[in-house]
C-alpha cells in the first residue's frame, strides 16, 4: 500500500537536517529563533525552501499574501491534498513552532520520492505568511487572506513597529521572487496541519501522538476604568477615585463568572495592563486591561459575553476586540488521521487545541484537521521549546500515511 511505503520511507535524520538548516535563518538568543514575517531572514529561508522544492521537481506558486505553495504532481490533475504551517517565529521563539509542520511536509515529499510513490491527487506543502502576528497584526494573516481574499486590502495597510506596511513587505517579497507564478485560491480536497502541542497534555499522558478534534473559540475584550488622578499624599481615602482599584476589584467577579460557566475547562487571562499616569506618587486616573476567554462550546462563550458587563463598574467602558467561533474539524479527515496514527504502531489520543493555528481558517475552505506531538513541559514561544526526536519522527510518519491515504481518494 502506498501509504505504508511512504511511512516507512520517512527519515528521522533527514527531518532533523531540515529543522537544523531552517534554524540557521534568523537565529535568536539562547538557541532560539527570531525570524519574523517577511523579514530578510524569512526571505532567505523561503529562498532555501524554494530551491529544495525545485530539486525535487516540484512546482512553486505564490499568492497575494506571499503564501508559498509547493506541489508534487499526482497521477491526475485533481484538487490537491495540502499540508503545511508557517516558518515565521516570535522574536524569542523556538525552532519547532510552525517550522516543524513545514519541514515535515518537505520530508514527506522526499519520502514519496524515495518510495517511488505517485499519488492520485497532487500533494502540496504550504508556507502560510505571518501566522505569529509578532511583526504585523493580525496573526494567521496568510491563511485568513487565502480563505477570504477580501481581507488582504485592509491587511496591506497594517504597519509594523518601524512603520513598514504589510503592502510594502509583500511587494518586496514579490520583487525578491519574480520567477514565481501567481495563484489564487483553488479547490482543495483536504488540509492537514502537523504541529507541536504547545501545551502539557500529551507529555503528562505519556502519549506521543494527538489527533486534534478542533480549536477553542475565543473572545477578546478591553476594559477601561476611569477615575481621577490626584496626589498620593494629600487626597483622603473617601475622596479618592482610584481607577486601578476599580479595575482590580472586577477581577474576582470576572473570574467567578468564568469558573461558573467553564469549570475545569476555564481559560481566562488578564493579559495587558495600561495604567495612567503610572507614577509612584499619583493616584491612577485611567486603567485599561484586556481579557482573553476561550472555550470549545459557543454557548459558554455567549454566556460569558452576556454576563461580563455585570462584573464591571457602571461607568466602565467595555470594548469587544475580537471573536472567533470554535473550530470543529472534519470527521472524515479525523478518521484518516486516526488510521495514520494506528499505522505507526504508537498510542494516540484525541485532543483539542487551545491555541490558534492556520487550520482554523482552512477549515472554512476545505475538510481540515490537525495532528499534535508532545511539547516538553508544555513550553512554546520560547528558546526552550523541545520535542523528542522520536516523537517528531512519529508525527511525520502519521502525517505521511494520512496524506497519501487522502491523496488516493477519488
Amino acid at each position: 500500500m502506498n501509504a505504508e511505503k511512504t511511512l516507512r520511507a520517512v527519515s528521522a535524520a533527514r527531518l532533523q537536517y531540515w529543522l537544523e538548516t531552517l534554524a540557521t535563518f534568523g537565529p535568536g538568543t539562547h538557541g532560539g529563533m527570531n525570524r519574523q514575517a517577511l523579514s530578510e531572514e524569512d526571505l532567505q529561508a523561503r529562498a532555501w525552501l524554494i530551491d529544495e522544492a525545485k530539486k525535487l521537481g516540484c512546482t512553486v506558486w505564490i499568492d497575494g499574501c506571499a503564501n508559498l505553495f509547493i506541489r508534487r504532481d499526482g497521477r491526475e490533475d485533481l484538487p490537491p491534498v495540502m499540508t503545511g504551517s508557517h516558518i515565521d517565529t516570535q522574536p524569542t521563539g523556538g525552532t519547532l513552532d510552525g517550522c516543524y509542520g513545514v519541514m515535515a511536509g518537505l520530508e514527506v515529499l522526499h519520502a514519496l520520492t524515495d518510495a517511488n510513490v505517485q499519488t492520485l491527487r497532487p500533494i502540496e506543502v504550504v508556507v502560510w505568511t505571518n501566522e505569529e502576528g509578532s511583526r504585523f497584526s493580525p496573526g494567521a494573516m496568510g491563511s485568513s487572506a487565502y480563505v477570504d481574499p477580501s481581507r488582504l486590502t485592509e491587511y496591506r495597510t497594517h504597519q509594523d513597529a518601524a512603520g513598514i506596511t504589510v503592502g510594502a513587505a509583500l511587494d518586496a517579497h514579490a520583487q525578491r521572487f519574480p520567477e514565481l507564478p501567481h495563484r489564487d485560491k483553488i479547490a482543495t480536497h483536504a488540509f492537514v496541519e502537523l504541529h507541536i502541542e504547545q501545551g502539557p497534555v500529551l507529555e503528562q499522558a505519556d502519549i506521543p501522538l494527538g489527533v486534534v478534534s478542533g480549536i477553542q473559540g475565543v473572545r477578546w475584550y478591553q476594559v477601561r476604568c476611569t477615575g481621577a488622578s490626584a496626589h498620593a499624599g494629600t487626597t483622603p481615602t473617601p475622596m479618592r477615585r482610584d481607577a486601578l482599584l476599580m479595575a482590580t476589584n472586577t477581577l474576582g467577579p470576572i473570574d467567578a463568572l468564568a469558573d461558573r460557566l467553564a469549570g475545569d475547562d476555564k481559560r481566562l487571562t488578564f493579559g495587558r495592563w495600561n495604567v495612567h499616569p503610572n507614577a509612584i506618587n499619583t493616584i491612577a486616573g485611567e486603567v485599561t486591561f484586556s481579557i482573553d476567554f476561550r472555550h470549545a462550546d459557543p454557548a459558554v462563550l455567549d454566556a460569558f459575553d452576556a454576563g461580563l458587563s455585570a462584573c464591571l463598574p457602571a461607568d466602565a467602558e467595555l470594548t469587544r476586540l475580537f471573536t472567533h467561533a470554535p473550530t470543529v474539524f472534519d470527521r472524515q479527515v479525523l478518521d484518516v488521521l486516526e488510521q495514520g496514527c494506528n499505522a505507526t504502531g504508537l498510542p494516540w489520543q484525541p485532543i483539542r487545541s487551545g491555541a490558534f493555528h492556520d487550520a482554523m481558517y482552512l477549515a472554512e475552505h476545505c475538510p481540515s484537521a490537525m495532528l499534535f506531538v508532545p511539547s516538553r513541559d508544555g513550553i512554546s514561544h520560547n528558546p526552550l521549546e523541545f520535542t523528542e526526536p522520536a516523537q517528531l519522527e512519529a508525527g511525520v510518519r502519521a502525517l505521511a500515511w494520512s496524506l497519501v491515504a487522502l491523496a488516493e481518494q477519488p
